[in-house]
């Protein structure tokens, strides 16, 4: 069995099957931790099903887009590209001090 961890709110965990989560609520009335997945997907589980996971605490995931279900096009942006000269300032408005 691997090292036990309490539950905290933000930490972030990986299964031993690779899959990364996040614990997003904590019931002590009712024994129940809450996570949500990389990809988004929310699981309650209860204490004891907790202590028998097999854990390794990680860092947050710099990339969230996981939970997005985004792939690199949908962004929007091209960070690979560089910044154009050209592109409109939208404070490049009508000069306001010939009022």
């Amino acid at each position: 069995m691997g090292i036990q961890y309490r539950p905290e709110i933000g930490d972030w965990y990986e299964t031993a099957s690779g899959d990364l989560f996040e614990v997003v609520a904590l019931d002590s009335r009712e024994g129940t931790v809450e996570i949500q997945y990389f990809d988004g997907a929310i699981e309650e589980l209860d204490m004891e099903t907790w202590l028998e996971l097999e854990l390794m605490a990680v860092e947050p995931p710099e990339d969230y887009s996981g939970s997005l279900d985004l792939a690199r096009e949908d962004y929007g942006t091209d960070s690979d590209s560089a910044y154009r000269l050209d592109s409109h300032n939208p404070l490049d408005g009508p000069d306001l001090d010939r009022f």
